[in-house]
């Protein structure tokens, strides 16, 4: 059996990296990915079903805008999870015009059966901000330097370049951040 989490960096690996071929080590066959876009910035198409149709979405087609893609993972699941839910931040550059996008939501992973494959993600895009491209080289280096893809928005807010988009987005992902004792009714 492997760990959901082993699932999660697999699936981040084949993304960030443009590894269509690792999905299968992911997500079961007859997957769903279900995309809440909640910014005008940035387009998918709101559901896939299939793994096919998954690493066409998240991996081929994404790997043909951007590069440079670094995904970070507010938390990391417990063990035996089959289900698990969590903040995230990419950062990449487009290829075509140069420009960096930072962009944050959150993602609600299941898992069906044993085998801790993925048979259901659901991304939420809260914001994706376009910004210029001589903002890159200090943005990526922070990005860089993080711990990947496991990294606590404490850590995001002590290494986040001046720059106050960026700023913005780290303080909003240490504010919704929820820790173990809160999903377990403050206990």
């Amino acid at each position: 059996m492997m760990p959901l989490r082993r699932s999660i960096e697999t699936y981040i690996f084949a993304k960030d990296r443009n590894r269509p071929h690792l999905l299968s080590r992911a997500f079961s066959a007859d997957a769903e990915l279900v995309i809440d876009v909640k910014t005008d910035e940035i387009t998918f198409p709101t559901t896939t079903k299939g793994l096919p149709g998954i690493s066409a979405v998240v991996v081929s087609e994404f790997a043909q805008r951007y590069e440079n893609i670094y995904t970070f993972c507010m938390e990391i699941p417990p063990d035996g999870a089959a289900a698990f839910r969590c903040n995230w931040l990419v950062c990449m550059t487009e290829k075509l015009s140069g420009a960096v996008r930072v962009g944050f939501g959150n993602y609600e992973w299941c898992c069906r059966d044993d085998s801790n494959l993925i048979s259901r993600l659901k991304i939420t895009i809260e914001e994706m901000r376009n910004l210029p491209g001589e903002l890159g080289d200090s943005i990526l280096e922070w990005a860089s330097m993080l711990p990947y893809p496991w990294c606590s928005p404490d850590l995001l807010l002590q290494n986040a370049p001046d720059i106050p988009v960026i700023q913005e987005i780290v303080a909003s992902l240490a504010h919704c951040q929820s820790g173990p004792a809160d999903l377990a009714g403050g206990h």
